[in-house]
């Protein structure tokens, strides 16, 4: 590989180490699955790897997403390299076009239509703001494939348009939103599904007590405070026109 410059450090945590990299003058994001200390925890890494790397191969040439750089094919075990997306985590955006949740909900589905769910819309980091107002999904540890689109699909497809939700009308209420108007999009009056409710009963408290105990304070969920800054709201931008990731073209 021709490296230009050096590799910069993004984030360090107990599932292994995520770089910024140059290879051939393009700007990439290498994640290595080495673990740490805690036991499983390689293992662990790897099997959150192979889930992000089939979800990207699924949702190749997808506008909005981050791309497997050529020759990405999974042979060198423990490690991903993808596109860099140059952005802001919408919990550090200062500004957001009118129609940017509508946008979202767009591109969500647009997700979902190559048979892939994000399941980790939660987070505000993993839904990035880039230069033109227009959102990129990144971090598919947690997504998951479907050949089917059978109930399990249909639920999961839900909890990200109810998350996306979520993140609407806490950046629109209370007069927060364009001309201080509350908006509505897809995952509108969704409740939480029975998978979700298992996760909060069952599986949060576990990675709660891994993400706050194990795992370095830099690494867990950033949310905007609720006293703000929010950001300001500007003219909508032209929607998406989903084509291939690599092309300039919106």
């Amino acid at each position: 590989m021709d490296r230009s410059q050096g590799t910069r450090p993004l984030k360090r945590d107990v599932f292994g180490r995520v770089e910024r990299d140059r290879v051939g003058g393009v700007e990439v994001v290498r994640r290595h699955a080495d673990g740490s200390r805690v036991p499983f925890s390689r293992f662990v890494a790897r099997r959150l790897l192979s889930r992000e790397r089939a979800a990207l191969a699924h949702l190749g040439g997808l506008s909005g997403v981050p791309h497997l750089v050529s020759g990405e094919d999974g042979t060198t075990r423990g490690v991903l390299t993808r596109s860099y997306v140059e952005g802001t985590a919408l919990s550090e955006a200062t500004w957001l076009p009118e129609n940017f949740f509508d946008e979202l909900d767009r591109l969500v589905e647009a997700v979902h239509a190559r048979g892939v769910c994000h399941n980790d819309l939660h987070k505000e980091q993993n839904v990035l703001v880039d230069v033109d107002g227009y959102p990129w999904l990144v971090d598919f540890q947690l997504a998951s494939v479907h050949a089917v689109r059978d109930r399990t699909f249909a639920s999961r497809a839900l909890e990200d348009l109810r998350h996306v939700e979520k993140h609407r009308r806490r950046y629109t209420r209370d007069g927060r939103g364009p001309r201080g108007e509350r908006t509505h999009g897809r995952g509108a009056g969704v409740t939480r599904s029975w998978i979700a409710r298992t996760w909060r009963q069952a599986g949060k408290p576990v990675y709660n007590f891994v993400t706050r105990k194990l795992v370095r304070p830099a690494a867990t969920e950033v949310r905007r405070p609720i006293t703000g800054p929010w950001p300001e709201w500007r003219a909508a931008i032209e929607p998406r026109r989903f084509l291939d990731a690599t092309s300039s073209t919106r």
